[in-house]
């Protein structure tokens, strides 16, 4: 019986490692895959037959700057691939989106206390130097060096949007908003890392 305990503390350190390992490098240029907080990778709608809405979402160690790129990327490869020459950024954002994770020590979530939410016996304390603690037997907390058995972390993410308006012929030069599409992707294209 303690043999297969053992097997399933390995598997899991393993499955660990390797979502660890698989979230250590930045998201590549690809179509957007996963939902919500998880969704990373670009994606597009058209709006009006010359009007899209265009995102690049990274994952927590994807950098702001390599977002907006391939954001940029992705509006100057759409407009090419729709038979247009340059394309106009009515508008662009740049979110910051944060999530805020607790997970439980080795002794959290079992006991009358802490699976379920069921009653358990536990005591609030004030202490000098620290103020009020509280200690429940099952759940862990305020006494000794086991005093907070629970690891919080936060991860950050970058998401970038635009709405851009499609045009062929030149660029006014009169306006800033207007990207040469070409250029861009030739400007770009050699920093832009696809998936192997």
């Amino acid at each position: 019986m303690m043999h297969l305990g053992r097997k399933a503390v390995v598997a899991a350190l393993a499955a660990s490692t390797l979502m660890v390992a698989g979230c250590a490098t930045e998201t590549t240029y690809r179509p957007a895959t996963g939902q919500g907080f998880s969704r990373t990778g670009y994606s597009d709608r058209q709006v009006e037959p010359n009007r899209f809405l265009v995102s690049f979402a990274g994952n927590s160690v994807t950098s702001r700057d390599t977002v907006e790129r391939y954001l940029l990327f992705r509006a100057a490869e759409l407009t090419l691939q729709n038979g247009y020459d340059y394309f106009v950024m009515a508008n662009r954002d740049t979110d910051l989106q944060s999530r805020t994770y607790s997970t439980p020590g080795f002794r959290g979530g079992f006991g009358y206390g802490g699976f379920g939410g069921y009653w358990g016996p536990s005591w609030r304390y004030y202490g000098r130097g620290f103020g009020w603690r509280s200690w429940d037997p099952w759940l862990g907390g305020g006494f000794g060096p086991w005093g907070n058995d629970f690891d919080v972390r936060t991860i950050d993410r970058y998401e970038a949007t635009a709405e851009i308006v499609m045009r062929k012929g030149p660029i006014p030069s009169d306006n800033l908003r207007a990207f040469n599409a070409r250029a861009v992707v030739d400007s770009i294209g050699p920093s832009v890392v696809l998936p192997k």
